[in-house]
């Protein structure tokens, strides 16, 4: 655990955070009132290797190691790699970096399920033993024709009243590899009548010749994750198996098994999955996005994946708010990514220096302002917080200003700049547009003639004259190039989850702008600085910036614009 999540925890071990409260927590207490499992809370968080994490995986490592945390318990990373045939190395790093960037750590607690292969194969045997598994020569297809529906009940194997005997024969030569691919599975043998399908003789293990990224090719038959998991939590001594709401009516599997094999007995307890408005979150779906390059990358600034969140700008504190606000149910609901984005406007407010750019610039030439002269402003770094300081901005004849901050033919109550219209420039002076230049064939505005009044310069002494408008700058002469892409959301629609909702994408979800202006303070920003552009929202310098080319990702509005377009 790194020490910014450390110090956010200071309560005994069995009293827990008043905003925290939940079904979860009220059980534990009661587990641990009552003396269960030696008064320890030992959770896990297991992913699969075959993709990389998303926002609703965050909320999960926020609950499974902010409870270990708050207990003074533990909890384990397992790797559940069951199927080698989508699991890659790549996935695992990415998975580990991504729980260490939230701000947590699980020591020396670092598990696979292929750690167990050897002792789940055992388990097994046990169960063949005991007459409650069975070797079966039906195929996948005839495997789901007599499994039934949920108003018919199933039909046996006839090879489910094989001799156990026979049975462990057949298994020790599917292990040995002596039957081709899906010729035969091991299923356990519990009631193909049960209304709950998941206890219609489940599959265990199957035949598939397929590298595994730890074990190689020692092994031939590979146990399904029903199999796996419960006995895997059974052998790290979790306490407290939480998992999200589709697994409640796996845990009677869940239970059978651990009953069955007679060994430590973890609690599974199961809440709802995260639902957020305009995003997918199935791993399928994010899988299709990523191979039919509708994105680039897992990491792509629009994908929910904690790594495209923390390449757009998020940062771990962030997320941790949005955990701890959405909280923890048993009903599914669909969360409004608004919050999720306000979660980070309370965050970066906080700790992201101000600074000026100009993402469509307009040239102004200050007519009355000396040629050479170049004076060194005074601006503040973040008004949240006077420890962040101040800097120094150069101010010169001629600077840049935002193309929508003039307007030739203003509306009213328009205060921005306008012929004849004054505005004071953001820590420096009062300024008025006195001519407009425009290209001879387009009729485009190019160029602003402004005069400036040397004595309203921000923070003199004779600074006190009053103008409506405020707006930022950048000097010309000093400006730093920059690209700045304006990241939006991916969906255009709340719920983008139909069998149409590749048709749902935002063909505006991002805009690239090359010809962007910045404070030259700027220049030695480094990937993950974040910044507040004044006025124009949070951003933050991208993975692939370079020296010569710095790249900006916005990574949310000053306020929650898709709420303001939805008003209007």
């Amino acid at each position: 655990m790194t020490d910014s999540v450390k110090n956010m925890e200071q309560e005994s071990a069995n009293e827990t955070l008043p905003e925290r409260r939940n079904f979860i927590r009220e059980i534990i207490d009661v587990d641990l009132k009552a003396n269960k499992y030696e008064r320890k809370v030992h959770t896990r968080f297991p992913p699969e290797p075959n993709g990389y994490l998303h926002i609703g995986h965050a909320k999960s490592i926020c609950l499974n190691f902010g409870i270990a945390n708050d207990y003074k318990g533990m909890c384990n990373l397992r790797f559940d790699d069951t199927n080698p045939s989508k699991e890659e190395v790549e996935y695992v790093e990415s998975i580990q970096q991504d729980v260490r960037w939230l701000g947590f750590d699980w020591d020396d607690r670092l598990f696979y399920a292929s750690d167990y292969f050897e002792k789940l194969c055992g388990f097994a045997i046990r169960l063949i033993q005991k007459g409650k598994a069975y070797v079966c020569d039906l195929s996948a297809d005839e495997i789901r024709q007599y499994r039934g529906t949920l108003t018919e009940p199933g039909k046996e194997s006839p090879y489910r009243n094989r001799t156990v005997e026979e049975n462990l024969d057949l298994f020790q030569r599917m292990r040995s590899g002596e039957f081709p691919d899906g010729s035969r599975t091991l299923r356990a043998k519990i009631d193909m009548a049960s209304p709950n399908l998941n206890l219609r003789d489940p599959v265990m293990y199957r035949i598939l010749r397929s590298t595994h990224h730890r074990t190689g090719d020692s092994w031939c038959i590979y146990p399904t994750y029903d199999w796996a998991h419960g006995q895997s939590d059974s052998i790290e001594g979790i306490t407290h198996s939480i998992c999200t709401l589709e697994f409640e009516i796996h845990r009677p599997l869940y239970d059978w098994f651990l009953n069955a094999l007679e060994i430590h007995h973890p609690r599974q307890i199961e809440f709802a999955r995260l639902n957020l408005t305009y995003t997918v979150m199935s791993k399928r779906k994010l899988l299709e996005l990523v191979e039919e390059q509708r994105v680039n990358g897992w990491d792509d600034p629009r994908m929910p994946t904690i790594s495209g969140l923390r390449r757009r700008g998020y940062t771990p504190e962030s997320i941790r708010l949005f955990a701890d606000r959405i909280g923890v149910s048993k009903n599914e609901s669909m969360i409004d990514v608004a919050l999720l984005e306000d979660c980070l406007r309370s965050d970066l407010n906080k700790r992201a220096s101000r600074v000026m750019a100009v993402l469509h610039p307009l040239k102004i030439v200050i007519e009355n302002y000396p040629d050479e002269r170049v004076e060194e402003l005074e601006a503040v770094n973040n008004p949240e917080d006077p420890a962040m300081g101040v800097r120094k901005i150069p101010f010169s004849k001629i600077i840049y200003i935002e193309q929508d901050d003039f307007q030739e033919n203003p509306p009213k109550k328009y205060f921005r700049l306008s012929p004849g219209m004054e505005v004071r420039l953001r820590y420096a002076y009062i300024i008025k547009c006195v001519d407009v230049v425009k290209d001879e064939k387009s009729g485009k505005v190019v160029e602003l003639r402004c005069t400036y009044d040397p004595e309203t310069k921000s923070g003199s002494s004779q600074s006190g004259r009053k103008v409506k408008g405020t707006i930022h700058w950048v000097s010309a002469l000093h400006a730093v190039n920059a690209e700045v892409r304006l990241y939006d959301r991916l969906f255009n629609v709340e719920n983008p989850n139909d069998d149409n909702w590749k048709e749902c994408i935002n063909p505006n979800s991002v805009e690239v702008l090359r010809d962007c202006k910045i404070e030259p303070g700027l220049a030695a920003a480094k990937p993950q600085d974040r910044f507040q552009f004044e006025r124009l929202g949070y951003f933050c310098v991208d993975d692939d910036s370079k020296t010569s080319a710095l790249v900006f990702n916005r990574a949310v509005t000053l306020r929650d614009t898709w709420l303001k377009m939805q008003k209007t």
